[in-house]
């Protein structure tokens, strides 16, 4: 049996294959060792994981393949190691970066460009087989450019710096409640800024007929592809594929601006795990 994770910030998409290739899926909250300790994961597992598997049937032959954000140096990926092992103490286990779960997602065993735009950003010339290059992602504070976390900043620093449509500003504030100083204590005080900043994308899609919020995404995604994608030497010639919710629902804006940069966009999917489900089902 094989049990699949792929998991960013936000949320953990699980998928367990059976011994008779049947699909079962599940859902956690995101787990990222860089943000969680080995306990605070356990407790993810015992709590929201356990109560939707049937242990009986998990008792022997069990391969578990988890690719995750924060999961890319040794160190971290012991963090989500410990804590699967503690529940799954027979299984083989293996922890791998939510790249190189993206690239076999979207690429398969083919050469390519593999993008993550969620929550966080991140991409890589993968292969066919393995991660040769990356564009190193400097996480939401000082990178990340294109994603969730960074398009939500971007938001709410017009926000703060009166520079929001008044109408626009408006609605936001009738939405969430926030005044100024409460968005910069979320962000300097309290626990993952980076999911605080990502909760408005939602907002900001439902407000894409503005042109401000247009032009907005927009210079996020013209700094994605200068910072990451156009810096891969082959980037006019490999297509680009992404995976993740900014990418998928702001699919319009991406392949728009990828087309002013003379990039091809190849897929787009909303989650890597079907695309991993495939690939382990060796299909």
């Amino acid at each position: 049996m094989i049990l699949i994770a792929d998991s960013g910030s936000t949320k953990t998409d699980w998928r367990l294959i059976d011994n008779n290739k049947q699909i079962h899926q599940f859902a956690t909250q995101g787990i990222n060792p860089y943000f969680q300790t080995t306990s605070q994961i356990s407790e993810i597992l015992k709590f929201e994981l356990i109560p939707q598997l049937n242990k009986n049937d998990l008792s022997l032959g069990l391969s578990i393949y988890f690719y995750g954000a924060g999961c890319k140096v040794a160190d971290k990926k012991q963090i989500v190691f410990e804590a699967l092992q503690e529940h799954f103490p027979a299984a083989v286990i293996e922890i791998n970066s939510d790249l190189l779960g993206a690239a076999r997602s979207l690429c398969g065993k083919n050469p390519g460009i593999a993008a993550i735009l969620g929550t966080g950003a991140n991409t890589c010339y993968y292969d066919g087989g393995e991660i040769v290059e990356n564009r190193t992602s400097s996480g939401f504070i000082l990178g990340d450019e294109g994603s969730g976390a960074h398009i939500g900043k971007t938001f709410v620093q017009a926000f703060i710096n009166d520079e929001l449509p008044e109408d626009l500003a408006a609605r936001f504030f009738a939405r969430f409640n926030l005044s100024k100083d409460d968005i910069i204590d979320a962000v300097y005080r309290k626990p993952m800024p980076n999911r605080f900043l990502a909760s408005f994308s939602k907002f900001i899609y439902q407000n894409l007929k503005e042109q401000f919020i247009i032009d907005l995404v927009a210079g996020c995604f013209d700094q994605f592809f200068d910072n990451y994608i156009c810096r891969y030497k082959k980037h006019k010639e490999l297509k680009l594929s992404c995976t993740g919710s900014v990418a998928f629902y702001y699919s319009n804006i991406l392949r728009a601006v990828a087309a002013n940069k003379g990039v091809n966009i190849d897929t787009i999917s909303e989650t890597p795990i079907a695309g991993l489900t495939l690939y382990h089902l060796g299909e």
